[in-house]
């Protein structure tokens, strides 16, 4: 199979616990290994047949339709394809009619854990996340540039550090608005997800145009503590820096975020 939807975006934003949660309907076949493949990013020199080997078999998919008697859908999980400047291309491209969901958080909040996560992981050696911050613009000069120029380069600040810039959701969604269309593109608000898991799955659902057949099993992943609280005068600059980008944001959500309300 091919995917008929994608995870995109954004990282942490509750990708992996909306993943969690469709991985249990019957009809939503997760890849074979691993949550998110990366091919659109940064695998994307491998080629479709490599790509198309992460996902279940289309007779057993048939199988399942037959059973439950609507459609079987592959997904996949990969938070950079939002980011990443040629993902989107990509995609339109190898994946014609393919759907994406997009969640998004209050982008001062996905900062702070951005960092921590990165900082776990390895990724960042800057343990102030205010120091992060500061250094982000130069850490990241030239890094579109790079990879629109070079499709098959890696940078790591542009995967791992860029803090503020992931968070500018409404740039990424726009660049993805004339490949896709916006029929083709749900986004969410994962504050929402979180206090009203019910809701925003049968939604998801609608979306895919799958059937409902019960909820599963509603749970937080990929969670991380933050190691200290930002700095009261740091927050509100970027929550200043971030304004615009929100009230841009409304038009995707049907409404103001619930960050800002």
């Amino acid at each position: 199979m091919l995917p008929s939807f994608l995870i995109a975006g954004a990282q942490r934003c509750g990708t992996t616990s909306l993943y969690r949660a469709l991985e249990q309907h019957p009809l939503l076949l997760k890849p074979v290994l691993h949550k998110g493949v990366h091919y659109f990013d940064v695998g994307y020199e491998r080629g479709m047949s490599w790509y198309q080997a992460h996902f279940p078999l289309r007779a057993g998919a048939a199988l399942l339709g037959r059973r439950y008697g609507a459609r079987a859908l592959a997904f996949e999980s990969s938070p950079y394809y939002l980011f990443h400047p040629l993902a989107g291309r990509r995609i339109a491209a190898d994946l014609p009619g393919v759907k994406l969901i997009v969640l998004v958080r209050d982008p001062v909040e996905r900062a702070c854990s951005a960092h921590a996560h990165e900082l776990a992981r390895g990724f960042e050696t800057e343990s102030h996340f205010e120091r992060a911050v500061e250094l982000e613009e130069r850490r990241l000069a030239g890094a579109e540039e790079l990879l629109r120029n070079e499709p098959f380069a890696v940078h790591h600040a542009h995967r791992h550090q860029a803090y503020l810039a992931r968070g500018r959701y409404a740039d990424q969604l726009d660049r993805l608005e004339p490949l896709f269309g916006r029929e083709r593109i749900l986004v969410l608000d994962s504050h929402l997800f979180f206090a009203r898991p019910k809701a925003v799955y049968d939604r998801v659902l609608d979306f895919l145009e799958v059937p409902r057949l019960g909820y599963p099993e509603f749970e937080r992943h990929n969670g991380r503590s933050l190691p200290r609280r930002v700095p009261p005068d740091l927050a509100r600059a970027l929550r200043e820096h971030f304004a615009p980008y929100d009230a841009r944001l409304a038009r995707w959500l049907g409404g103001e975020p619930s960050w800002r309300q």
